[in-house]
């Protein structure tokens, strides 16, 4: 059987050598930091000289009158943002996108639709009415990589940056090894790793262009990391694998420019097309459900609040990570 699917607050109190210590308020004018560029050595006597900077957790705090609700978190708004999401046409790439769309940001889906999906169309309408944001529809095909660059350079060129990325394109072709053919061999590589790779380093270029930092999400899954009872398909499980390898690698090449890079690896997500599987193969779902702790499969807006930690300052300090979010299956 052979068929393919679309992929879907207080001052700080710290303990140092088994001492309390409290870091002492200081002005934000102050010039005195924790660490110095003219110093090799850490002494215990600057954790009393803390700077409380205007980047200190404290004072990021919105003032008392203005906590309401859109207020809060303020590392989580998007406003102003500008991202892309390949493979956002329908499925977990636009769920994703509906999750940055209510955070105030303006987001293009890339897909290779002619024409977007209904599911597309109601998610623009919706981010538009309730939002005020913008959805936009891109069709693309990211094996292209000529085009791929075009339309990552023309979306940067709207507003003058480009914020992120979540490569999500990928394609399920499920058949054994023996059997596979050299044609969807090819087909399944180079739209699970090189289209990720031409997406990633198409984001990379402009906000390099820009002189920005930028965030990008590369969406792997937890076949990457096991072999999938109930799931034969090897080329999809190395592509995967991959593609993890990729994230880390880009992470230490581009952390410097301010590029955090990250991987994804879900478990099994309810969409339309895995309904198809149920379908054609029903004893797959049992088999999957029973596969993971909470004997359930996830459902594609079950990812949206990764999406808005990965790609917002939530995640400032995470790079070169791999999140693992599969309901427990890998961990057994």
């Amino acid at each position: 059987m052979s068929f393919t699917l679309p992929r879907v607050l207080a001052p700080a109190r710290t303990r140092l050598a088994g001492a309390a210590i409290t870091a002492s308020r200081v002005s934000p004018s102050s010039s005195i930091r924790l660490y110095s560029t003219s110093k090799s050595t850490f002494s215990p006597q600057d954790l009393h000289n803390v700077s409380h900077s205007p980047d200190h957790i404290q004072l990021k705090a919105p003032a008392k009158e203005l906590l309401r609700n859109h207020h809060r978190f303020g590392e989580f708004n998007l406003e102003g943002r500008v991202y892309a999401i390949t493979g956002g046409g329908r499925g977990l790439g636009l769920s994703m996108a509906e999750a940055l769309i209510e955070a105030g940001a303006k987001v293009y889906c890339l897909d290779r639709l002619e024409t977007p999906h209904p599911d597309f169309l109601l998610a623009k309408e919706w981010a538009s009415a309730d939002y005020g944001c913008s959805l936009e529809y891109v069709c693309i095909d990211v094996r292209n990589k000529a085009k791929v660059n075009d339309a990552f350079a023309a979306i940067a060129a709207q507003d003058k940056r480009l914020d992120g990325l979540i490569a999500a394109a990928g394609i399920n072709h499920l058949q054994s090894a023996l059997e596979y053919s050299q044609e969807s061999l090819n087909e399944v590589m180079s739209i699970n790793y090189n289209g990720v790779f031409n997406a990633a380093t198409a984001a990379a270029q402009q906000m390099v262009n820009y002189q920005q930092k930028g965030s990008i999400l590369l969406v792997a899954s937890m076949s990457g990391l096991v072999a999938n009872k109930g799931m034969t398909s090897p080329v999809y499980n190395s592509s995967k694998a991959a593609v993890i390898q990729l994230g880390r690698s880009l992470a230490m090449e581009w952390g410097r420019h301010g590029i955090r890079v990250n991987n994804l690896c879900p478990g099994h997500i309810i969409t339309p097309m895995v309904a198809e599987v149920f379908q054609q193969n029903p004893a797959a779902r049992a088999v999957w459900e029973a596969e993971n702790m909470l004997g359930r499969l996830a459902l594609p807006e079950e990812f949206r609040g990764t999406a808005l930690f990965c790609l917002s300052d939530a995640s400032s300090f995470m790079t070169g990570s791999t999140l693992v979010i599969d309901g427990g299956h890998t961990a057994w």
